[in-house]
């Protein structure tokens, strides 16, 4: 198994088993969502080919790679629909690294419209029914709802709410966090040694 070495003793994290598919503890995000998302940030790449002129299709490529790392796992059409990638062997929000890895499919297309005309339309367009269909039939077959892109970036698309839910279990019970804190009496009171 591939683990990491941490020091002091502490115990050790398992980041990725031996097959190479982190567990998750997130279930299956609604591909209508999903699609949804998926749509609008489409459209905001368009937008963005458009207004940005002769450097159009590089700019909307950057921002279909770059997309999900904006706001901490979300790209501006998650964030709208609210859903969020998150890196499962640590169980964060995807970063720019994340989104790059499991969005290079779908960049493939972007990048086979670059191609002179009168290819570039013909293969921006097999492109998007390829790539586009396997995409589709791995998330629909797939029990958490993963494409090829998040395979390779071991990421999965969730509810923001499923979420923010499970980080607000994950804290210890009774110790408050943020303003919690101060607004209690006795959050920060420190019992001396050897004394009361």
């Amino acid at each position: 198994m591939s683990r990491l070495r941490s020091p002091f003793g502490a115990p050790k994290l398992q980041l990725v088993p031996e097959d190479g598919i982190p567990e998750s503890p997130y279930p299956r995000c609604s591909m209508l969502l999903r699609l949804m998302a998926r749509l609008a940030d489409i459209g905001l790449a368009w937008v963005l080919a458009v207004a940005a002129g002769r450097a159009g299709l590089v700019v909307a490529l950057l921002y279909l790679l770059l997309a999900d790392g904006i706001f901490h796992g979300q790209s501006v059409g998650k964030r709208i629909f609210g859903v969020k990638a998150v890196f499962l062997p640590m169980r964060t929000d995807a970063r720019f690294r994340d989104s790059t890895l499991r969005n290079a499919p779908l960049a493939l297309v972007v990048l086979l419209r670059m191609m002179p005309e009168p290819l570039g339309l013909r293969a921006g367009l097999a492109g998007v029914l390829v790539i586009g269909a396997v995409e589709a039939w791995k998330a629909l077959r797939d029990p958490l709802g993963r494409r090829l892109g998040d395979v390779w970036a071991q990421t999965q698309v969730v509810d923001g709410k499923v979420v923010s839910g499970s980080q607000a279990l994950a804290r210890a019970p009774g110790v408050p966090v943020g303003p919690e804190r101060w607004m209690t009496g006795n959050a920060d009171r420190r019992i001396a040694p050897g004394g009361r």
